[in-house]
């Protein structure tokens, strides 16, 4: 009897230590389980699946052949507070500011518990597909966009390349084509 009172307490105690899943790691788990996305994008999740990066190359657009690194950080309170979003590199584009910041929408006040990370994905591509110039962060590049569409996309062009506008120092984002240099 005493044996089987032990491995009921040793059980009892390892489940104890165990550390429970959080809603929103589960929620998020099964979210990333189910994520679809497309060729030009990809998704390296680390130890902590809380915090993952999402790379997209996008093939049309102003930034066609760039390759552009973001950083989500999911907290405890998902799907109820939106993800943390910021892109890792310094690009000219009117929605991402110098430091990485993101103006999308549903990242601040759109934002509700039915959407998911997919959705924060398909934002992330419109941005790149269709900049919105009527809420920037970056204003200098908004403006440009409106006034001057061709040379705005030869700022764009410039900047992706690593070259420095004012104060500010760009990445390079362009995925060099084999054999080809730029």
């Amino acid at each position: 009897m005493r044996r089987i009172w032990n491995q009921k307490k040793t059980a009892a105690e390892a489940q104890k230590t165990q550390s429970k899943e959080s809603p929103a790691k589960l929620r998020l788990q099964k979210e990333l389980g189910e994520l679809s996305v497309t060729k030009d994008t990809t998704i390296e999740i680390a130890a902590n699946i809380s915090e993952f990066t999402m790379t997209y190359r996008p093939s049309e657009g102003y930034y066609k052949g760039g390759q552009f690194k973001f950083q989500f950080e999911i907290g405890d309170g998902y799907p109820h507070d939106a993800p943390k979003v910021r892109c890792l590199q310094t690009i000219y584009h009117p929605n991402i500011d110098t430091e990485g910041h993101v103006c999308l929408n549903i990242l601040r006040e759109d934002w509700k518990p039915v959407l998911n990370i997919q959705a924060v994905i398909f934002g992330l591509h419109m941005l790149f597909q269709e900049p919105n110039p009527d809420d920037p962060l970056n204003k200098d590049a908004a403006k440009l966009m409106v006034d001057d569409a061709a040379e705005f996309g030869r700022t764009v062009r410039s900047t992706m390349r690593g070259r420095r506008i004012g104060t500010a120092d760009y990445d390079h984002v362009l995925i060099e084509p084999a054999g080809r240099g730029y």
